[in-house]
């Protein structure tokens, strides 16, 4: 049961888990981090004050272009115009690079800085004005079903629900939802992508988004400011094939009483 490539827009990757680059105490130790996690695909906020450090160091020289698709992020963004604005410098810049990633946007439009969770009406808005532009756009959603449902016929290349809030560390609050967007998304293609996008914690949060049926995660917090990053970072490496291949495999149902794995009756032979 090898897992099969995980297939967004275009482009098909091996690794179902996709790591970003901040919070880290050192670029050496997010390039460290990003090895560890297997991942083949990781976000990176295009603004310019998130891309230099305070040694004027830039983020990307300590990223292997040509082995990681970078997917830019709107991140801090909190209208709709200035996501799609973010959203092709960030085009702009991968283009320099020569990167694959260059027509993706993970998009981010927060309705407050508190909760950080994304203004729909907005995020919709900025949906359909990137995929006019030509993007393949990942749109950060909350975990309601109908406005999952509306970015997908807006155009979105992945729904991504937040499994809670980003960086609080939650895990999945709310399976049901994830479950019932799962359900409506696929229902008419089932390899659409649909990829849960922050608040885990730990490796076991990813498995549980894993065996819901979902085709990836995303996260940062968990691994950038785990006691030990780069063993968090392998750790969810391992989560995320052990989710998908038990979701696949199917799991037994649950049951209130007991049932003996071998046998109570038959005669014994001397």
């Amino acid at each position: 049961m090898d897992p099969k490539p995980l297939k967004i827009g275009a482009l098909s990757f091996r690794s179902r888990l996709i790591v970003g680059t901040g919070k880290y105490a050192s670029y050496e130790l997010m390039r460290e981090c990003l090895d560890a996690a297997g991942a083949q695909v990781v976000t990176v906020a295009v603004r310019r004050d998130r891309l230099i450090d305070a040694q004027d160091r830039n983020l990307l020289d300590f990223i292997d272009t040509s082995r990681f698709t970078i997917l830019p992020n709107t991140a801090g963004c909190f209208s709709a115009e200035d996501a799609i604005r973010v959203a092709r410098l960030g085009r702009d810049l991968l283009q320099q690079l020569n990167n694959p990633g260059a027509r993706w946007v993970k998009l981010e439009v927060l309705s407050e800085k508190k909760t950080l969770l994304p203004d729909p009406v907005a995020s919709l808005e900025a949906t359909r004005a990137l995929v006019k532009d030509g993007f393949e756009v990942l749109v950060y959603a909350s975990d309601d079903p109908v406005m999952a449902r509306q970015l997908k016929q807006a155009g979105a290349t992945s729904v991504m629900p937040a499994g809670s809030p980003i960086g609080s560390g939650q895990g999945v609050l709310n399976p049901n939802n994830i479950r019932i967007i799962l359900e409506m998304l696929k229902q008419d293609d089932p390899d659409y992508p649909v990829i849960v996008d922050a608040g885990v914690g730990t490796a076991s949060d990813v498995t549980v988004a894993m065996e819901l049926g979902a085709d990836g995660v995303l996260l940062n917090t968990g691994v950038a400011l785990a006691r030990d990053p780069v063993s968090m970072a392998r750790a969810m490496a391992h989560a995320t094939n052990a989710g998908y291949l038990a979701y696949r495999a199917g799991r037994i149902p649950r049951k209130l009483y007991a049932t003996a794995s071998s046998p109570t009756e038959g005669t014994i032979h001397e």
